[in-house]
């Protein structure tokens, strides 16, 4: 008996030792967050195009990481009871604080998703602390982002819609456009439409702009928002938005 006591004893230390160690593997080896962290957030999400039940989505993701091999993911379930898939972002830009900006775009029925991050061997996630990101569109770390949203045009005036964060209450947001290819520009006041679950803040404006206007290829816009003394802006990352910004159906 004592010796059948003493071998139990020393399997049960050697599977203790075991289990340890492909803990520490693991640890060693991944790093996870739920919440957006200082190495890996999303930027800004919106739909392109809507069919068949199906959404594509453009999603921006900021990275902070100086490792030699970066691999950036976006995790989505295509739709619901089949595995998990992932697709690859590729590099877009460098922001003026230094962090990379990667994109993707992806399809699906069920659009649920998260960010997967590889840096030099070490995983993050940001999967909205635990939640997921779902339909519609989402800001991250952006600080203010131009919403697509429907066919934005009607009765001689142009809608634009920005998400932003709510910095402090005292803010001016307005947007810049032009009709002519930016020989001329002018300045509308955004106003304030609703504050969502996050925080963050929905701001609204109709140009007074015709529909030839709109779409005769000289109308860009840029959204800008000016609070605590600084300025940021939703410019398309320099490129502009024009009236072909909206969700394609």
């Amino acid at each position: 008996m004592k010796t059948t006591v003493k071998a139990s004893k020393k399997i049960t230390a050697i599977v203790l030792t075991v289990v340890m160690l492909f803990s520490l593997i693991c640890v060693a080896g991944t790093v996870s967050a739920g919440a957006a962290t200082s190495e890996v957030s999303l930027y800004s999400a919106a739909p392109i195009f809507q069919k068949y039940g199906m959404t594509t989505y453009e999603v921006y993701i900021q990275t902070k990481v100086n490792a030699n091999n970066q691999k950036v993911y976006v995790h989505y379930n295509y739709v619901n009871y089949e595995p998990w898939r992932d697709v690859e972002a590729q590099y877009f830009t460098t922001l003026d604080d230094g962090s990379k900006i990667w994109k993707a775009t992806f399809t699906s029925i069920n659009t649920k998703y998260c960010i997967k991050y590889v840096a030099d061997g070490v995983t993050y996630w940001d999967n909205n602390n635990g939640r997921d990101y779902t339909y519609g569109n989402s800001i991250g770390s952006a600080p203010i982002f131009a919403e697509r949203i429907g066919y934005q045009y009607s009765y001689q005036s142009f809608t634009v819609n920005a998400l932003l964060q709510n910095y402090a209450y005292h803010k001016n947001v307005f947007v810049r456009y032009t009709t002519d290819g930016w020989n001329t520009c002018h300045d509308a006041a955004m106003s304030y439409s609703s504050t969502k679950e996050d925080g963050t803040e929905e701001w609204t404006a109709n140009l007074p702009i015709s529909a030839y206007d709109t779409y005769s290829g000289n109308f860009q816009y840029a959204i800008c928002y000016q609070v605590n003394g600084r300025e940021y802006w939703a410019n398309n990352f320099g490129a502009n938005f024009d009236g072909y910004y909206y969700i394609h159906k």
